[in-house]
């Protein structure tokens, strides 16, 4: 813990903490940068990192303060007015409107002295707002559940008028005249319920595939395909021309390939667009559509799967004054999102943030974001060059393909910015190597980069219906634990019920995070290759992929059966 300044002034609930004697004071100045830096409310970042009990805060507060306390086990979450404050309020201020007594709101929050958040939602709602003081830790989970409920509901709502749904195209290029039969009603109707049973499956991509004799529709959830729907194979083309003229294609053209974009807008708060590609094969064009969910680069750093010191590592990396953070594995791996979740961190008024991809898949206001576009000469060299001469401090770059766009990047992490991007390759001493193969030379990438992240993602374990399951010694130890391991943790299985896919519910990211110390910089400038780069970081303690994956099933997250999956090579 840092050192706390011996002119600091605490006030509030943190002044309180000090004087009960739950902190000190090198522990709350420290524990209010971090939060600060982390963009998290003091109170959660205390919880998290177990600083402080989530119920004794909440006991203590109160009592100070005189605000009254609350359980939220005992609030019925289908009657608050989640609807009066957007989700953007309630992320911000990490506060829940309970309940509305005439023209009062009473606000849920963990910190009484937050009264930023009652004026700002005071003003937003134009009601009067009170406090009333819960756990943090309740608080937290109660409002991923009342926004994901939100949601649902409004879903729901649309389903039952699935041909007034507001949805617009990505653009607004001119379409050809269309043939009626695509505007039908049936189709208009089916159409739109593929669409919303994705979003509420929490999908991540639809397949749209015309064979001989059948047409099938695909989901793919935490990253498995299934079959969903198989339509008659006559409806197909009618199907599929709805969706370009959804997403403002060609329709008369089949011959080639196609991108579109598709919004929809769910509620007020929240809209999904969906990235569309059509290809031509020996039965008719098939369809891809993307979904983008701009709430997925908003999950938190807490959730995305880190050890304690692997988000230490990232955190330390992304908020140096310049440097290169390297982002790598295969396609689907959710190399993305762990960039802005980054950049999100990173996202003020005082920093000018640039991007760079091929497309952009998540919109975030206070980021200029650039398409590249080849067939117009915009690469990723060409957009590297425009924003280095637009005053840049964070610069980030969809991915390194060739050695111009490697270069420029490595110079500006050299001449005082911070360059994000990603490659693909299998793990994190491997992209050292990769570089040299793309003709950067070695002592350029000790100066330039920070740290490299490999990652995969690992499909989580439904906790309504896991299972123990025991395995004989001999299958532990040759899956890569260690003697000391066995019998000292719990197993578990999937099983499958109503709230998850085959077992599995959401993901949770493996990593190997590389920072690149003295030794690891020796070792590339000796020309060491990637296998001698694997053993150096073992032995300073860094997990590979494989380690980070058998840690998750240690923690009863992942079954082993899905760790063989996403990391056997």
């Amino acid at each position: 813990m840092a050192t706390a300044p011996s002119n600091i002034h605490f006030s509030g609930l943190t002044k309180c903490l000090i004087q009960q004697g739950l902190l000190t004071e090198e522990i709350a100045a420290s524990a209010v940068q971090e939060a600060q830096k982390n963009k998290q409310p003091f109170v959660t970042y205390l919880v998290n990192n177990k600083y402080a009990d989530s119920r004794t805060i909440a006991e203590l507060a109160s009592a100070e303060f005189g605000v009254p306390m609350l359980d939220l086990d005992a609030v019925d979450l289908s009657m608050i007015p989640i609807k009066l404050v957007s989700e953007k309020l309630i992320r911000q201020h990490h506060a829940l409107p309970l309940f509305k007594r005439g023209n009062r709101l009473f606000i849920a929050t963990s910190d009484p002295t937050n009264f930023q958040a009652l004026d700002e939602i005071k003003f937003h709602t134009r009601l009067n707002t009170e406090n009333v003081l819960v756990e943090d830790e309740k608080l937290t989970k109660t409002i991923e559940v009342a926004l994901e409920a939100a949601d649902t509901s409004m879903v729901s709502l649309l389903d039952e008028d699935l041909e007034n749904i507001n949805i617009s195209a990505g653009d607004e290029r001119p379409t050809e005249d269309v043939s009626s039969d695509v505007d039908d009603a049936p189709i208009v109707r089916f159409v739109n319920k593929i669409l919303l049973d994705s979003i509420k499956k929490g999908v991540s991509d639809i397949h749209l595939e015309p064979f001989e004799k059948k047409f099938r529709i695909r989901f793919r959830a935490d990253g498995i395909l299934s079959e969903v729907a198989s339509p008659p194979v006559g409806i197909a083309s009618r199907i599929i021309s709805r969706l370009k003229v959804m997403s403002k294609m060609d329709i008369a053209e089949r011959r080639v390939p196609q991108d579109g974009r598709i919004k929809m807008q769910l509620s007020k708060n929240r809209a999904i667009d969906f990235r569309v590609n059509t290809c031509p094969t020996l039965f008719g064009e098939k369809v891809v559509l993307r979904i983008l969910d701009p709430t997925s680069a908003q999950i938190g750093i807490e959730k995305l799967g880190f050890e304690p010191v692997q988000q230490k590592y990232f955190l330390d990396a992304i908020h140096k004054p310049y440097g290169m953070v390297l982002v790598t594995g295969p396609t689907g791996s959710g190399k993305t999102v762990s960039l802005y979740t980054g950049l999100n961190l990173l996202n003020s008024i005082e920093r000018n943030i640039s991007t760079a991809e091929d497309p952009v898949e998540i919109t975030v206001e206070g980021i200029n974001q650039v398409n590249v576009n080849p067939k117009a000469g915009l690469t990723f060299a060409e957009a590297l060059r425009a924003f280095l001469r637009q005053d840049p401090d964070v610069i980030m770059v969809g991915e390194i393909r060739d050695l111009e766009t490697a270069s420029i990047a490595v110079k500006a992490a050299q001449t005082g910015h911070l360059v994000l991007s990603t490659l693909h390759t299998n793990d994190a001493p491997q992209t050292i190597n990769r570089l040299v193969q793309m003709g950067i030379e070695p002592f350029n990438i000790v100066s330039a980069v920070l740290l490299i992240m490999a990652q995969r993602l690992a499909r989580r374990l439904c906790e309504h219906c896991k299972k123990e399951v025991n395995f004989p010694d001999n299958v532990l130890l040759s899956a890569g634990f260690g003697k000391e391991d066995i019998g000292s943790f719990t197993m578990y299985e999937p099983v499958g019920c109503e709230h998850c896919n085959n077992g599995y519910k959401g993901r949770v990211g493996i990593y190997q995070v590389l920072p690149i110390t003295e030794k690891m910089r020796a070792l590339i400038l000796e020309g060491g290759n990637a296998m001698q780069m694997a053993e150096l970081a073992k032995q300073e303690g860094i997990n590979d992929l494989r380690a980070s994956g058998l840690l998750k099933v240690k923690q009863g997250i992942t079954s082993l059966e899905e760790i063989d999956r996403v990391t056997k090579e």
